[in-house]
């Protein structure tokens, strides 16, 4: 575990832009990068939304993934500064994953993550991640990073907390009637697991925007419009501690509930029987019902 200091701040730098759907984003997002350096030269990290770089099609699936990273990692040394570049399609194995990196200040790669929950049925040709990704900051504290649907299931989140994480990166692509529920799971997962969470959505072909970044007691510490942002915040590390060892608002510590549950739940046992769940059916698409006639 990270050396951590009480009170450690850390300047997170959200970006909601438009995203094209036919042409290629990088030369944006690199600007943008050279923007909020000019503008708030204290950043610590900039995050950027899900398949900012190349767009939601499959289509238009990275030819090159080193070497779009590389673009990245040469502005994340450059400016000294943390950058998670949304995510983008990758082919490996013969698969398609929706892909994430997480690049240093030093222009390394800290971590990787594929999305455990693609969008289905209609991400349906996106392979399944498997592994959760927790990183340091050193003498800030320990960040965790899931993608958009992921954050509809609290289990991911309840396994990088027991992971230590205490702020929670997630860049977006929602561009549908379900971003208020977004947002206010964004808010329940901060406040369930006293944590920060930056969630950062894009625009046109990227997303409806709403971007919102919520603090461990589950409010808002800041919601974007629905037009271009750059938005810093910043984050307290030492409200996150606090809420975790006295409860938010010195209210519930939920984190030490869990610790202490006198029970287990049998859902989660390897082979349990879910008649109920089995019998909703294939998980496909919604189909026009058929009208009949009086």
């Amino acid at each position: 575990m990270v050396n951590q200091r009480e009170h450690e701040r850390f300047l997170v730098t959200g970006v909601q832009m438009p995203v094209s759907l036919t042409q290629d984003n990088i030369p944006a997002m690199r600007a943008k990068v050279s923007e909020i350096m000019s503008l708030f030269p204290g950043t610590d990290m900039i995050v950027f939304s899900e398949l900012a770089m190349h767009g939601p099609l499959e289509s238009r699936i990275s030819t090159d993934p080193s070497k779009d990273i590389e673009v990245f990692q040469n502005l994340a040394a450059r400016h000294a500064v943390w950058i998670i570049p949304g995510s983008f399609y990758v082919r490996r194995e013969g698969q398609v994953f929706n892909h994430a990196v997480v690049i240093g200040p030093d222009g390394l790669i800290k971590g990787r993550y594929d999305k455990m929950f693609p969008f289905r049925p209609f991400e349906s040709g996106v392979a399944t991640g498997s592994s959760f990704l927790a990183f340091d900051v050193p003498g800030v504290g320990r960040f965790g990073l899931s993608i958009c649907y992921d954050i509809w299931f609290p289990e991911i989140m309840r396994t990088l907390t027991s992971m230590g994480v205490e702020v929670l990166i997630h860049p977006t692509l929602t561009g549908t009637t379900d971003r208020a529920a977004e947002n206010a799971i964004s808010k329940a997962t901060a406040a369930m697991f006293q944590c920060y969470v930056v969630d950062v959505n894009g625009l046109d072909g990227g997303g409806n925007g709403r971007s919102l970044v919520a603090d461990p007691t589950g409010n808002a510490v800041y919601q974007a419009g629905q037009v271009p942002e750059i938005f810093p915040v910043m984050i307290d590390l030492g409200l996150v501690r606090q809420s975790r060892r006295d409860g938010a608002n010195g209210l519930g510590q939920v984190l030490k509930s869990w610790r202490d549950r006198p029970v287990d739940f049998d859902v989660y046992a390897p082979g349990q029987p879910c008649d109920y769940l089995d019998a909703l059916g294939p998980l496909e698409p919604m189909k026009k019902r058929e009208r009949t006639k009086d």
